[in-house]
């Protein structure tokens, strides 16, 4: 008993472990119950066991070390879904939108805190610290609404990615002025210079050297077929390029996302992500629970006025700023306010970069505190706050424009590799579903103007316009795009929107929804990439429901499934050779 006892208390965190999945598994519950945000549910969670809530756990900052492995396994799967094309589309975002956000909020930011008495390094420090928001909450909440892929979605990534680049520099301008500065603007210059360099060549070397040694190694590991083992090199792969984005002075999150772009262009991706689900989801909500437990409500309590102005002062003026500079790229007020709302908070890496100024003697430390405080709880508003950007987005729409046609300003210039789909009824927000889910980014249209400013309301991007128009489908990128679906429940409408696409377009694939067999016929000799007849698919759906009730096992149903479907498309194109 005592050796199991004594071995026991050699684990290192396992009763935090214990601990945190405990809470999570009453705590979370409750708030998806309620319907609202996990991760509200996860903050709550660390603010009730935290040292300032019931002080189960203590050790906050050893929690806090193994809760950045969720933001590590965010950012990776990320990775897995934005192969290098659809990056290197939103370059004009990253560089353009994100870039400005950074240099101006930190600018403005900056000015208040030195308003506020503080000097000119400390509120260099505190501006472009709460500058930057949190990757890891803001995008699972735009995971959990399936908003990823949408344009607001693509904008809001672009900024995050940036701010995780905007870290480097940050951190080494934090231990220049910790060792007391630079001899001169010149020398601080180079200083920077050479960390930026630094950081260039560890990206450089992740992406050439691992984009040939990864897919080596994964090709090596599946002759072995060991499901351990992939397991195994896919945990190495993550961890070992967050660790040397480490130590070249980057954030690891940074280095996993690298090593998820990597990976998203081989056969292995599939399986990659299944296997890491599971590391990701408990991980991240280990990291929203060790931002809960850093809420120190002594002090919220001693001084709650100050707390108060600063948190509404923090997302007041990102919100303003980074809503306007969304609104110079081209974007709608409505959809801008959605952006500059979420990406109102504060972030994770405020803890790290104001923490260190702290250690390095640049903040007080009654300055520290209340500004981590202030980022702490601005975090933990993030989900409420995309709450209130769909109601002030609706609220705009309604009271400055009625939407009658294609909306030109909203749709971004630089989008491309993406699905446009014609038609948003049933079928067609079943395959824009599944398109978010998988983070490809998406364009709709459908006649109806009540279902397109629905769904606008929701921050998708479906407008109103005709298919079949040439200057319409151009608008919304067709030269740019990488399939058309039309899923209209129309004979006519569907077989025009073939034909227009195929007379503009003549490589750009087209999948149509049919209304049977020789709807079908009709549409492959108009030239359609894919055909699907519904009726053919319903009958079988149905066919195989009957036959699965009246207790036919499922892998006797699915040949004979197969086998009718293949006689059924043989129709369509008698090319086709049949089984």
């Amino acid at each position: 008993m005592d050796a199991g006892a004594g071995h026991t208390e050699v684990i290192p965190y396992l009763r935090e472990i214990v601990v945190f999945l405990v809470a999570s598994v009453l705590i979370v519950p409750l708030f998806q119950w309620m319907r609202a945000s996990p991760v509200l549910g996860y903050l709550a969670a660390g603010a009730l066991i935290g040292p300032f809530g019931l002080a189960v756990i203590a050790d906050t900052e050893g929690v806090a070390r193994l809760a950045e492995l969720g933001v590590v396994f965010l950012l990776f799967t990320i990775g897995l879904e934005l192969p290098f094309e659809r990056l290197l589309a939103m370059r004009r975002l990253i560089f353009g939108l994100g870039g400005l956000q950074v240099l101006i909020c930190g600018s403005v930011l900056a000015l208040f805190a030195n308003m506020w008495g503080n000097s000119i390094e400390a509120s260099v420090v505190i501006g472009f610290a709460l500058a930057l928001s949190s990757t890891a909450i803001v995008t699972q909440v735009l995971i959990e609404r399936s908003e990823f892929a949408t344009p607001m979605g693509r904008r809001t990534f672009s900024i995050l990615l940036f701010q995780d680049l905007a870290v480097v520099p940050l951190i080494m301008l934090v231990a220049i002025l910790s060792n007391g500065g630079a001899e001169g603007p010149l020398d601080l210059a180079k200083l920077i210079g050479i960390a930026v360099l630094q950081a260039v060549a560890a990206i450089a070397f992740i992406l050439i050297v691992g984009r040939y040694a990864l897919r080596y190694l994964f090709r090596l590991v599946t002759w072995a077929r060991s499901p351990e083992l992939f397991m195994a090199l896919t945990l190495l792969a993550v961890l070992s390029t967050a660790w040397a984005t480490g130590q070249s002075g980057l954030s690891m999150a940074l280095g996993a996302f690298l090593a998820g772009l990597v990976l998203s262009e081989t056969e292995f991706r599939p399986q990659i992500e299944i296997d890491i689900q599971p590391f990701k989801g408990l991980l991240l909500g280990l990291f929203f629970i060790s931002v809960g437990m850093g809420l120190d409500f002594a002090i919220m309590q001693a001084m709650p006025y100050e707390i108060f102005l600063g948190v509404v002062g923090l997302i007041g003026i990102k919100a303003i700023m980074i809503s306007s500079l969304t609104v110079a790229f081209g974007v709608t007020a409505s959809q801008a306010v959605r952006t500059g709302l979420l990406l109102s908070a504060g972030g994770e890496f405020a803890f790290v970069i104001i923490g260190g100024a702290m250690a390095g003697g640049v903040l007080d430390r009654d300055v520290a505190q209340y500004m981590l405080i202030v980022a702490g709880v601005s975090m933990a508003l993030t989900p409420l706050l995309m709450i209130a950007g769909n109601g002030v987005s609706a609220l705009i729409a309604r009271r400055y424009r009625v939407e009658k046609e294609v909306e030109v300003s909203a749709i971004d210039d630089d989008l491309s590799g993406h699905v446009i789909i014609a038609g948003y009824g049933r079928v067609g927000r079943t395959v824009a579903r599944l398109l978010s889910e998988q983070m490809v980014p998406f364009v709709a249209l459908d006649m109806s103007v009540a279902r397109a400013q629905e769904a606008r309301k929701s921050g998708e991007p479906v407008f109103y316009g005709d298919a079949a128009r040439h200057d319409v489908l151009e608008r919304v990128g067709a030269d740019r795009a990488a399939a058309i679906v039309i899923t209209l429940n129309d004979y006519a409408a569907s077989t025009k929107g073939v034909a227009s696409v195929r007379a503009k377009w003549p490589k750009l694939p087209v999948f149509v929804r049919a209304h049977d067999l020789t709807h079908s016929q009709e549409l492959m000799k108009l030239g359609a990439t894919g055909i699907v007849p519904e009726t053919l698919e319903a009958s079988l759906q149905l066919a195989s429901d009957v036959l699965h009730s009246l207790g036919t096992p499922h892998e006797a149903i699915v040949p004979h499934m197969d086998r009718v479907r293949e006689e059924g498309y043989a129709r369509v194109n008698p090319d086709v050779e049949q089984a």
